[in-house]
């Protein structure tokens, strides 16, 4: 008995040894995480139930030049259900009302909701969703529907919200508007206006510290931010609705009936560079067009004969020669090198002018131009190039600009051919963005601005900051020069290349051009046209300019020149700016008689005369007219409305009372 006692004393010795020695490790543990880990563990315990959430700010709006919303931020809702937060009870009494309510909303069956809310209630979904991209005024119904409205505890709903960014104008400009997003490895790209301008967009993010509670929610600490967000500011682009559209839909007609692989269209103010419409269509496989790639900006390319308006003025500029030089077109071939240049017109033009060899876009006329002027000298010619602003980007505000590209004469891919070839645009490259900033120049009296997408950042009705007119070039050749080449730009439309183009109710100017691109590829096999014209309108005093070009036209309709192609589309947008808007907001004061409303009046005046006095009939006059000639009869007059008389409150006929008062409806 005393040696089992004895046992037992030792297995208590050694149970409270072993208890003993976890005390010492407990008490060792303790003080390591107290004093030595303390810092450690505070902070985890810290971010695991209190933690700064980022409020974010709300993006700025993009305006049109007129006012017109082109891309803003709206909230995005996205409904689902915890199947198993409601009791049985609530979610058979509401199942069916709530299924009905969701079939009128989200246009499906109600049995298919009630099955399918069953469905997750059996497989106790927690996160079942409901509906997603809808509007606040479907997130508003569907969150008051029978069971949802009991919240979320009792009722299972769970709302989601995210801020989308949207074009309330839909589709047009929108490469140009562009866009800000999250890519692969959670880095930030974009493009347009919306990348170049998203450090006014964006605002600053304000930050809130909450206290994590039950069931996983997060409560504010405090009453205020920590810090408070800044809303972005609003960017005011250039862009004018009205413009864009047209532009937009002359383009897309041309290119449907072309069946065209891409084009672009750039409608800019002359003075100000601001550019008030730009479209990018590009065509999908099923054959519609949409916004793609942003051409005007971003594809450089051979632009063809639109290039030989600096040959003219290189050549005036020095005074190689005079416009009225006269140039064999050698039946429309001429050999430079054993490489032929030829005239799309079969057989040439015989003997021709310089003026008109431009008239007309003989490549033979312009290539001997260049070349007899400058082929002892080429660094010359290819110097006023560089100096006409062509060797360089015009440094855009939007990212993703195409570089030009000029040959140089020290370049090691210099060649005998290299100067004829560039007399008729080739073996040069050029944005449609570049070469309308070149022919706006000529536009604009010889000075050349940057063309321009924003004109001002705005905080509600505060300006942040104005982009004035930047002038790239003050005087890009002299104004004889200019006056020449606007007056042969003119010709161009008149009695040249772009003549189909000519309308005498208003007046264009310009220069068609027909490029082939590709052809140096593949043996020629990849080989397609680019057709384009560039000018500005009115003509004599030019507001806008405007460039558009066609890529790859189907050659089954047996045309591909740049007067048919991409001359339609100019001439539609100068037609409908000169026809529906004013051209100016000044109205003249003309001091002088108009004989036929003199006439006019002078005839109803006799005939009042002649009957005594009376009242005349004024009914289908202009409201001008019969003002003035019942106010010189004595007659007071009202008027209500414009346009001509409708309805007069006193009858023809009757004999006129001094100072009596007429009243005239017009039409």
């Amino acid at each position: 008995m005393a040696v089992e006692d004895k046992y037992i004393s030792y297995r208590i010795y050694l149970v409270a040894f072993a208890i003993f020695l976890m005390a010492i490790a407990i008490a060792v543990k303790l003080t390591n995480i107290q004093w030595v880990e303390g810092d450690y563990y505070r902070k985890l315990a810290k971010e695991r139930t209190v933690r700064n959430f980022v409020i974010p700010a709300n993006k700025g709006n993009i305006y049109s030049a007129d006012g017109s919303l082109l891309a803003t931020s709206i909230p995005n809702y996205e409904i689902r259900f915890d199947a198993v937060a409601p009791k049985a009870e609530a979610f058979e009494k509401n199942v069916k009302s709530l299924s009905d309510s969701l079939a009128l909303v989200l246009g499906k069956p109600s049995n298919f909701f009630q099955n399918e809310l069953r469905k997750a209630r059996a497989n106790k979904n927690r996160y079942y969703l409901i509906a997603r991209n809808l509007s606040y005024t479907q997130y508003f119904k569907i969150k008051g529907f029978p069971l949802f409205k009991l919240g979320a505890y009792k009722g299972g709903i769970i709302i989601e919200q995210e801020t989308v960014r949207e074009h309330p104008i839909g589709k047009i400009a929108e490469r140009t508007v562009g866009y800000e997003r999250t890519s692969h490895g959670a880095s930030l790209d974009g493009k347009g206006i919306e990348w170049a301008f998203r450090k006014y967009l964006n605002g600053k993010d304000g930050k809130i510290l909450k206290q994590k509670i039950a069931k996983g929610q997060w409560k504010p600490i405090r009453d205020i931010n920590e810090v408070d967000p800044q809303d972005g500011y609003d960017v005011i682009s250039t862009i004018d609705v009205y413009i864009q559209d047209i532009a937009h839909h002359a383009l897309l007609k041309q290119l449907e009936l072309y069946q065209a692989d891409h084009g672009c269209v750039v409608v800019m103010e002359t003075s100000t560079g601001h550019v008030k419409a730009i479209s990018n269509l590009g065509r999908a496989t099923d054959g519609t067009y949409f916004e793609t790639t942003n051409y005007a900006v971003a594809e450089s390319h051979e632009p063809g004969s639109t290039y030989k308006l600096a040959d003219l003025m290189a050549l005036l500029e020095d005074k190689k020669v005079d416009t009225s030089a006269v140039y064999d077109s050698n039946g429309g071939v001429v050999v430079y090198s054993g490489r032929k240049v030829r005239d799309s017109h079969e057989g040439g033009y015989g003997k021709i002018s310089l003026a008109r060899g431009f008239e007309v876009s003989s490549n033979t006329v312009m290539v001997q131009a260049v070349y007899n002027s400058y082929k002892n000298e080429p660094s010359k010619f290819v110097n006023h190039l560089n100096d006409f602003g062509l060797n360089r980007p015009l440094g855009l505000s939007i990212k993703g600009e195409g570089r030009p590209y000029v040959p140089q004469p020290s370049d090691k891919h210099w060649s005998n051919i290299s100067l004829p070839w560039m007399a008729f645009g080739y073996g040069v490259s050029i944005t449609p963005m570049q070469t309308l900033a070149f022919y706006n120049a000529v536009a604009n009296n010889g000075e050349m601005v940057k063309p321009q997408f924003v004109s001002e950042i705005k905080e509600w009705n505060k300006t942040i900051k104005k982009y004035d007119k930047e002038v790239l070039n003050p005087k890009i050749c002299s104004q004889e020069t200019i006056l020449k080449l606007k007056a042969i730009l003119l010709n161009v439309v008149k009695k040249g290349t772009g003549s189909k183009l000519y309308s005498k109710d208003f007046s264009m100017a310009g220069k068609t051009g027909t490029a082939q691109v590709n052809y140096a590829k593949d043996g020629g096999s990849g080989k397609y046209y680019a057709s384009s014209f560039v000018g500005y309108f009115p003509a004599d005093h030019p507001k806008y300019s405007c460039i558009v070009v066609v890529h790859k036209p189907s050659t089954a309709l047996n045309n591909y020149y740049g007067a048919d192609v991409a001359g339609p589309v100019f001439k539609r947008i100068a037609q409908k700016i000169f026809t529906d808007a004013p051209s100016t907001n000044e109205i003249k004061n003309l001091d002088r008689k108009i004989q036929k409303q003199e006439r006019n009046y002078d005839s109803y005046f006799v005939k009042s005369q002649k009957k005594g006095q009376l009242i005349p009939n004024v009914k289908g006059m202009s409201g001008m007219d019969a003002v003035a000639l019942l106010e010189n009869l004595g007659i007071k007059v009202k008027a209500i409305g414009v346009g001509k008389v409708k309805k007069q409150s006193l009858q023809a006929g009757q004999n006129i009372v001094r100072n009596t008062t007429i009243l005239l409806e017009l039409s």
